[in-house]
C-alpha cells in the first residue's frame, strides 16, 4: 500500500515539474534571439515613418534672411510639447515654424503654396518637397527646411498591467517598447498571438505576433508601430471572472486535490506508525 502511494506521489511530483517547464517556456520573449544575434546582423526591416491623416506637424523653414520666412512662421501650437521647434536665430541663419494639423485626405494648407498633399510621405519628403518649391519657385534661395511629426498614439489593451492610449513624442515606437509602457503583460496572458490592428490607407489589416519567437517578433510589419495602432493582448483559458462557471470549477477542482494531497500523506503517516 505504501509503495503504490509513493508511486503516486513520485507521479504527481513528475507531473507538476513537467507542467511548470511548459509554462516556463511559454513564458520566455524572443527566444533563441541569444544564438541567432551572437553574431551582429544587418537590421533588414528599415523603419520611415510616413504622415497619416490627423498628424500634427511641425514645418520649420531656415534662411540667412529673416524677412523671407516671415510667412513660415505660424506661432500657433498643436499639441504638447510643439514648441520643441520653435524659431531660432543661430550662426547668422533664422528659422520660422508652422504647425500643421493633417486633414482627412492627407492634405495640409501651407503659406503661400496652399494646399499640399503629404499622406503617405516621410517626413524627409515632405521637407524635401517643401524645400524644392521654394527655391524652384525662387521664394528663398537658400532654403533649408526639416520636418516632424509632434507625436502620435497608440493604444494597448488587454492583459497588461498599465492598459490604456500612449501619446508618445518620436517617430519610432516598437511593439516591444509599447508594451513595456504598459507595464509589460502579466503572467496570466497569452505570448505567442498578440494581435495589432492598423488602419492605413484606408483599410483595417490585422498582425499577429508571438513574443516568444524572435523570427516572429522581428520579422512583423507590426514590429514598428504606426499611429493610432491597437495593440490587444489576451488572457489564457485559467483566467476567468470570478462568479463565472469556469472558475467556480477551478477554484473545487484545486480544493479536491489539496484534500487528496492531504489524504495520502495522513495514510503514509498511519501506516508508519
Amino acid at each position: 500500500m505504501i509503495r503504490k502511494v509513493r508511486h503516486i506521489l513520485l507521479f504527481l511530483c513528475a507531473a507538476g515539474l513537467m507542467a511548470s517547464c511548459v509554462s516556463n517556456k511559454k513564458m520566455i520573449y524572443l527566444q533563441g534571439a541569444k544564438d541567432t544575434y551572437a553574431v551582429p546582423q544587418e537590421i533588414q526591416q528599415a523603419f520611415e515613418m510616413t504622415v497619416q491623416p490627423d498628424d500634427q506637424l511641425a514645418i520649420s523653414v531656415s534662411s540667412k534672411r529673416p524677412e523671407l520666412i516671415q510667412p513660415f512662421n505660424n506661432n500657433t501650437l498643436i499639441g504638447s510639447g510643439a514648441n520643441s521647434m520653435s524659431g531660432t536665430n543661430t550662426a547668422n541663419t533664422t528659422s520660422g515654424v508652422s504647425y500643421f494639423q493633417v486633414d482627412k485626405q492627407g492634405n495640409i494648407e501651407f503659406p503661400i503654396f496652399g494646399t499640399l498633399h503629404v499622406g503617405g510621405l516621410t517626413t524627409r519628403q515632405v521637407s524635401n518637397l517643401v524645400q524644392k518649391r521654394l527655391i524652384d519657385e525662387n521664394y528663398i534661395k537658400d532654403a533649408v527646411v526639416n520636418t516632424k511629426v509632434m507625436s502620435f498614439k497608440v493604444t494597448v489593451l488587454g492583459d497588461v498591467r498599465n492598459p490604456g492610449m500612449q501619446t508618445y513624442q518620436g517617430e519610432r515606437l516598437t511593439l516591444l517598447e509599447a508594451l513595456g509602457k504598459a507595464g509589460d503583460l502579466t503572467n496570466t496572458a497569452l505570448r505567442e498571438n498578440v494581435l495589432v490592428m492598423r488602419e492605413e490607407n484606408g483599410q483595417r489589416t490585422a498582425y499577429e505576433v508571438d513574443l516568444r519567437s524572435h523570427e516572429s517578433v522581428f520579422g512583423s510589419p507590426a514590429y514598428y508601430l504606426q499611429q493610432n495602432d491597437v495593440v490587444y493582448v489576451q488572457s489564457n483559458k485559467s483566467q476567468r471572472v470570478k462568479g463565472s462557471t469556469g472558475y467556480t470549477w477551478i477554484s473545487v477542482g484545486s480544493t479536491l486535490v489539496g484534500v487528496a494531497v492531504s489524504v495520502i500523506s495522513l495514510i503514509i503517516a498511519i501506516k508508519r506508525s
